[in-house]
């Protein structure tokens, strides 16, 4: 692991004395001495093979974890509030075991929150990014080290991950949004203008946003929910977070972190809540400066429509950043490498349930490939072990509530009724003890049947094998594709052929936001493929980019004449 001993001294001593004092002034607590970053690298990902002790150490984190039941309240300027209102999040695995009670926020506390939010901000904005920075930055070392089986442990049980899959997201991918995220705040501040009239020292101020930012999180990825509240607030905004309520435990945590590493009150406030009740109260709110939201495409089209009924009455416009869903495919040329294709689609298909943004939920197939494809899909299928994620020997977990259990399940079984569509593998659906749903695989024979066009959110492949043997065919299939859904998340395409490729890269550019060769379509990597889609799949704002930091900053530009001048004529005006 990192040590934390750096942050250790002088950031962890300004940060908890903002956080234990009730009013700061930011800029009594900077320092004179130049400060700059250690360097920042992608965390080191842990396996829980047999016999590691990080692997022992999560068993008997779970164990711990799984044995009593979280009391989550709203936390408001640090103030905590049990309202009774109380919302039960289960494990999807077994969902008769409770996990934690929620207790939800009421529209009064939503608008405290706001207002707390909004009281906070100037402080806030006021604290140098030093001070700033450290805070995140403790809070990764925190998370890499003393928390790390927690808040993967925390993952596994509420949000039905396997260790893999949790490590990946709720440690490294957390762990790398807060340092890379640093670094990039860092970079911004130090760009300043380059050219000086004479007489002249111009400078650029990054300022917050004037109001609140109010943070909307999904359950698929606990580092989203992380990076939606935390990036505002390292840029000097205040926000008002309501994490989905199939991610409370691991996201309560993930709060609880923030305020070890020396986090003030009132910066992120933690908004359990009715979601209708919350959009309502923060598109209503003249001080919205910006919605930070993940999540399906309806909800995002409502939330904007409510922020743009209410744009007279907002003392600026606020900024939207959104990413939704996706109908990512996987594009195969007949010079593809089969065995590298087959098991890439396996992963993005299946892993986590398909319940990612970026899951390949269709595969477009050359004919003169699909029986080798076909045989390699079921050989492996034949293997996945779905189950509970105590047993660190599954794939699959269950998918995360009744709700999403029963859209997959109609998906599948209105595929059994029609005729153009196959079950090659998979298709059973059971929930008697868990929201379990088998990885399953259709072929089809309809490009523009309702499987390959809309979002299912599920374990749920389905092939459209076309026929590479007719002129032209390949162009074809990927403007089939291109033109198939409203989606455009991420993509890939296998080939051995660069002209195959170079023709579907021209073809496929406006369908995917992460565009993939000879690779699966999950797995972006903060600081190397930073994250988010275009059409229907959200604003592309690239989460794990330097460039999303700036949608949290309003610019100043600032002229200092250091040179009176005592003439008002230009030469021009002079007689000859």
């Amino acid at each position: 692991f990192r040590s934390v001993a750096f942050v250790v001294g002088r950031w962890t001593a300004a940060a908890q004395s903002l956080r234990n004092k009730s009013e700061y002034v930011g800029i009594h607590y900077r320092s004179n001495d130049y400060t700059e970053l250690p360097p920042v690298s992608n965390d080191p990902v842990l396996t829980y093979e047999p016999n590691s002790s990080e692997r022992a150490e999560l068993k008997q984190t779970l164990e711990e974890m799984a044995g009593k039941v979280e009391e989550i309240p709203v936390v408001i300027g640090g103030k905590e509030y049990h309202t009774g209102i109380v919302h039960k999040q289960v494990m999807p695995s077994k969902h008769s075991h409770v996990v934690a009670n929620v207790h939800y926020a009421t529209p009064e506390l939503i608008q405290k929150a706001i207002d707390t939010a909004v009281a906070a901000r100037k402080q806030w904005e006021m604290t140098p990014l030093e001070h700033r920075m450290g805070i995140f930055y403790k809070a990764a070392d925190l998370l890499a080290t003393i928390y790390r089986s927690r808040i993967v442990g925390s993952t596994m049980l509420g949000q039905s991950k396997n260790p893999w899959q949790a490590e990946i997201d709720a440690s490294a991918e957390t762990v790398d949004f807060l340092r890379f995220d640093c670094k990039y705040a860092e970079e911004i501040y130090k760009d300043q203008p380059r050219e000086h009239s004479p007489g002249v020292w111009n400078r650029s101020a990054h300022r917050g946003l004037e109001g609140f930012v109010a943070a909307i999180s999904p359950f698929n990825f606990t580092a989203i929910g992380a990076h939606l509240c935390s990036a505002p607030a390292l840029m000097g905004n205040t926000v008002v977070w309501k994490p989905t309520h199939t991610a409370m435990l691991s996201n309560y945590l993930y709060f609880n972190v923030l305020r070890e590493a020396g986090l003030p009150d009132g910066v992120i406030n933690f908004v359990p809540a009715v979601p209708q009740e919350f959009g309502e109260k923060i598109s209503g709110s003249p001080h919205l400066a910006a919605l930070n939201f993940t999540g399906s495409t309806g909800t995002f089209k409502f939330l904007w429509r409510s922020i743009a009924n209410n744009l007279d009455n907002y003392r600026a416009f606020p900024r939207i950043i959104g990413e939704c869903g996706g109908k990512n495919y996987h594009m195969v040329h007949s010079t593809a490498d089969v065995d590298h294709l087959v098991n890439g689609t396996i992963r993005s298909a299946f892993e986590y349930q398909g319940q990612k943004c970026s899951a390949c939920s269709r595969l477009y197939v050359p004919k003169s490939l699909w029986p080798k494809i076909k045989e390699g899909l079921l050989e492996i299928h034949k293997e996945i072990k779905v189950g509970h994620v105590m047993d660190f020997s599954i794939f699959m977990g269950a998918v995360i509530d009744k709700a999403a259990f029963e859209k997959i399940r109609g998906f599948i079984e209105r595929a059994k009724s029609r005729s153009c569509c196959t079950i090659l593998a998979g298709g059973g659906c059971d929930d008697s003890e868990g929201y379990f749903v088998q990885p399953t695989i259709i072929e089809t024979t309809d490009p523009h049947d309702e499987l390959l066009e809309k979002e299912i959110f599920g374990p749920v492949l389905t092939v459209y094998v076309y026929d590479d043997s007719k002129t032209g065919s390949w162009s074809d299939v990927c403007n089939l594709a291109a033109n198939t859904s409203p989606y455009a998340l991420t993509g890939s395409v296998f080939s051995r052929d660069r002209g195959a490729l170079g023709q579907a890269m021209y073809l496929l550019r406006e369908t995917a936001g992460n565009f993939y060769i000879n690779d699966k379509s999950t797995g972006s990597v903060v600081g190397q493929q930073p994250f988010g889609g275009a059409r229907q799949s959200g604003t592309n704002d690239k989460a794990g980019a330097a460039s999303y930091l700036l949608r949290f900053v309003s610019p100043q530009s600032i002229k200092e004449c250091t040179v009176p001048s005592y003439e008002w004529r230009y030469p021009h005006m002079d007689e000859p």
